[in-house]
């Protein structure tokens, strides 16, 4: 990479700066409304999606900045990077004071949750899901896959999956599937989606266990990455689905045992 010259660090800057004051209004904004609900709570789980969404707007600038610094300077800025990834998180943690980050729990266990944004429709609850994914993809391919911060998408991958989930009323979700049902579409995207984030959790976190870290934990997540799959074709009434993924859970749960027994006899 050649020398980066005056002229190309100054169309930088003009540019962050204009860029910059659309960063300020976004963090006012999340303030704002940080404070409307600490002053009162009705109609809190509106308030924080509303947060949520406003936060990943913010979060997109902060990687606007650092693509500009690679189309003008031909680096990366890590700094911008990284508070976007700060943004990111405070994103996921509005949702899941919203919906919370269960992963395998029965419905009724955060289904009064899903009450509190019940005017919330199908579309928006997708579309907000569908933003979020995208915000995180972008992330990561900013950061590369070399980055010292790789791992840890594995892990915002894992909530994402869980909130995607939870943002979804499973409870009239097979009615919301009905040739007659408006939402027909929208409902069974958004389950397609979450059904394919669970599968993807679970295949990297094995991948994370095979190929790096060994962890027996890493394992156990992979395996609790289908169990809440599992439950989800068990509530949809997907028996082919569900009994298939019993096998596979069982077939994994018998590598781990088998690998836990070979690591203790070779302590021995």
């Amino acid at each position: 990479m050649g020398k980066i010259t005056a002229e190309q660090r100054n169309r930088y800057f003009e540019k962050v700066k204009e860029h910059r004051a659309t960063i300020e209004a976004g963090l006012a904004k999340e303030k704002t409304l940080l404070e409307l609900l600490a002053k009162d709570e009705t109609g809190a789980g509106y308030k924080r999606l509303a947060l949520s969404e406003a936060t990943i707007d913010l979060c997109s600038w902060y990687i606007l900045v650092n693509t500009l610094s690679i189309s003008l300077l031909g680096i990366k800025n890590e700094d911008y990077l990284l508070e976007a990834r700060k943004t990111l998180v405070r994103a996921m943690r509005y949702l899941e004071d919203t919906v919370t980050g269960y992963l395998d729990v029965p419905f009724s266990d955060y289904e009064a949750k899903l009450e509190e944004i019940a005017n919330t429709d199908p579309e928006a609850r997708y579309r907000l899901v569908r933003k979020l994914g995208f915000a995180i993809q972008s992330l990561e391919d900013a950061f590369g896959e070399n980055s010292k911060y790789a791992a840890s998408f594995l892990e915002l991958w894992g909530k994402f999956a869980a909130i995607a989930k939870n943002m979804l009323n499973l409870k009239t979700a097979t009615s919301d599937m009905d040739f007659s049902s408006p939402a027909r579409n929208v409902v069974m995207s958004h389950l397609g989606l979450v059904k394919s984030l669970f599968q993807r959790s679970a295949d990297k976190y094995r991948e994370q266990y095979e190929l790096y870290t060994h962890k027996t934990e890493d394992f156990r997540k992979a395996i609790l990455f289908l169990q809440a799959l599992r439950r989800i074709h068990i509530v949809l009434s997907e028996r082919d689905d569900a009994e298939t993924l019993k096998k596979k859970i069982e077939i994994w749960t018998s590598k781990l045992e088998a690998d836990q027994k070979k690591a203790e006899e070779a302590k021995k």
